[in-house]
């Protein structure tokens, strides 16, 4: 099995060093990542795509999590973090058709997990209907899309539930339907801070377009 070697930064994003995944969530070591939000327009306004992760993941299995994410190796750039979108998602994206929302600090400690990132946050709007998507299936279980604004109200606690509706893959790599009222709880427990750092930069981005 390789090992995934990454580089370590200090807080102030500060090239220190390198060391293996395992290494950097066991001591918490400040690493960087790359995070791609999808969106997709509707006759009312934009959709969220969220992706549910893989039933087999040894972290957070079956929960909703950002679209396409990934770690970004020791010998990678920002840039060839867009190969996630095409891993995870079977969407070919160019990284020029990336808009940056920013480098956003994320805090995971759970028990003996100490996720310390700088995240490379994108956003990507996608003309293709999330059946269109061919899934990673050992990353990613299936799609589920909410409204924009009702997730911004859920990150900033004015819902408690919202829509969420899509699709999960079965074992013959068929996609069920998938529609219900979806919480926080629901998520992988990134900072709050940083689901409201997110919702409210995309809505800045959309808020431009129109």
């Amino acid at each position: 099995m390789t090992i995934e070697m990454i580089k370590v930064i200090d807080e102030k994003r500060n090239e220190i060093g390198i060391a293996s995944r395992n290494e950097v969530h066991k001591k918490g070591y400040w690493h960087e990542t790359f995070h791609c939000w999808v969106i997709s327009k509707k006759e009312n306004g934009y959709n969220l795509h969220l992706q549910v992760r893989s039933e087999t993941k040894k972290d957070f299995p079956s929960l909703l999590d950002i679209t396409a994410a990934g770690h970004l190796l020791a010998h990678e750039t920002v840039q060839d973090g867009v190969r996630e979108v095409q891993e995870e998602l079977g969407l070919d994206v160019a990284f020029n058709d990336l808009i940056l929302l920013g480098i956003i600090p994320d805090r995971l400690h759970i028990a003996d997990f100490l996720d310390n990132e700088w995240c490379h946050v994108f956003l990507y709007e996608s003309m293709r209907p999330i059946e269109g998507y061919s899934l990673q299936r050992e990353e990613v279980a299936g799609i589920v899309a909410v409204d924009l604004s009702a997730f911004l109200k859920l990150c900033e606690g004015e819902e408690r539930t919202i829509l969420g509706e899509g699709f999960l893959m079965n074992q013959d790599n068929e996609q069920i339907p998938f529609k219900r009222m979806i919480s926080k709880a629901d998520f992988v427990p990134h900072e709050e801070a940083y689901f409201k750092n997110v919702a409210s930069s995309i809505h800045k981005y959309i808020g431009q377009w129109q």
